[in-house]
């Protein structure tokens, strides 16, 4: 063979090899991306939409908050995303954020009990009175419809999804992928037996992911729910919805969790509006309320608050103890990773609010929270 023909049959060998990593590449990404379309839900049909077409809140086929809403804010001096890629903000800590896992819980009146564990951005457990309530768990490594881009945890759950206690209701405050996961959805399926309840229109996701119907409740603001001894009571939040390209196809709200003597109230995402007082006048008071602070900006100031904002929402609801949540574990904003709770401390202090800042898994229990130490500036 001379020369000539060793050189094509080079080319032709390299062209065969580019080929087929070619095609191993499409069919990695094919296998990657196999379950987004379930990700992305289902849609609003059948008796669900008959449903959400009765509420208030429902015209034009979507979803509205009471007043008009923009989810950005234009600034024509501004570039997101060269602040995005150049900013100066430090959002990630320098070191790993420090996770306790929850020892079992002291014995204790059950007629008083109330506890709280934050796994981690808006997951929580809410222990009260003898029942365990979880709310927009998310043990995911990504909160996207993808195993491959979006926003990727910044410190492990604490607990695994099958270490949970018996739970007797699992609350979801709207459908966006950071409060709403398919996998823990599916892997809480195979190890509990508790309800969903979800704001209109999410049990069409919870449908085409397996959980049967009985097994999901849908509610409307100010609709409630009885779990043994506990109300559960949908409230509103200034906020939106979507999992695709089509926005505000389900609804979004807060939660009132209630027993006979204890009262818990969550945000959910929202931002500052005069709901809150509303609710707090309606429902309050409440031995504690669980806010969203983080992934904030002024880009978004309608459907996200800022930390001060959240401590005027805690007061406005007639809040005793203030447990910051949605901060933390995904990066979602262009702020500092830890600004969100220092502004918050510093706020809370100023206006003699009583704030315990939990690390991820650490249990407060609400009479006796602990001090604030300041753990994330260790890492921050």
């Amino acid at each position: 063979m001379g020369a000539a023909q060793e050189q094509e049959v080079e080319r032709a060998l390299s062209r065969r090899l580019w080929r087929t990593a070619g095609v191993a590449a499409l069919a990695g990404l094919a296998w990657a991306g196999r379950d987004v379309p379930a990700q992305l839900g289902g849609r609003l049909t059948g008796a669900r939409a008959e449903r959400a077409a009765r509420s208030p809140r429902f015209r034009d086929g979507t979803f509205h908050n009471p007043t008009s809403t923009r989810t950005m804010v234009a600034d024509p001096g501004r570039n997101l995303l060269k602040e995005l890629v150049f900013g100066k903000q430090k959002r990630r800590p320098d070191g790993p954020v420090p996770l306790l896992r929850p020892a079992d819980p002291a014995p204790a009146d059950t007629t008083r009990e109330l506890g709280i564990v934050w796994y981690g951005h808006a997951s929580l457990l809410i222990e009260i009175e003898g029942h365990r309530v979880l709310v927009d768990p998310v043990w995911s490594d990504r909160c996207s419809p993808s195993t491959l881009i979006g926003p990727r945890r910044i410190h492990q759950p604490p607990v695994r999804l099958d270490e949970l206690p018996r739970l007797d209701a699992i609350l979801i405050s709207h459908d966006h992928y950071d409060h709403l996961d398919m996998a823990t959805v599916r892997g809480l399926l195979a190890h509990q037996s508790a309800p969903f309840l979800v704001p209109l229109g999410v049990g069409t996701h919870l449908d085409r992911w397996g959980v049967p119907e009985e097994r999901i409740v849908e509610l409307d603001w100010s609709e409630s729910h009885r779990v043994g001894g506990l109300t559960l009571t949908a409230t509103a939040a200034q906020h939106f919805s979507g999992r695709g390209l089509r926005r505000d196809g389900t609804l979004w709200s807060s939660w009132v969790v209630a027993g006979s003597q204890r009262k818990v109230f969550y945000t959910g995402d929202s931002g500052y509006f005069d709901g809150y007082s509303k609710i707090g006048a309606e429902h309050g008071p409440f031995d504690v309320t669980l806010m969203q602070i983080g992934a904030y900006d002024q880009a978004w100031p309608s459907i996200h608050m800022f930390p001060e904002e959240a401590v005027t929402a805690h007061l406005d609801l007639r809040g005793d103890l203030f447990i910051p949540v949605h901060w933390a574990t995904f990066n979602l904003a262009l702020h500092g990773w830890s600004e969100p709770v220092d502004r918050l401390w510093a706020e809370a202090k100023a206006r003699d609010v009583r704030l315990a800042v939990p690390r991820p898994g650490e249990r407060v229990v609400v009479d006796d929270p602990p001090p604030v130490d300041g753990w994330w500036q260790a890492v921050a």
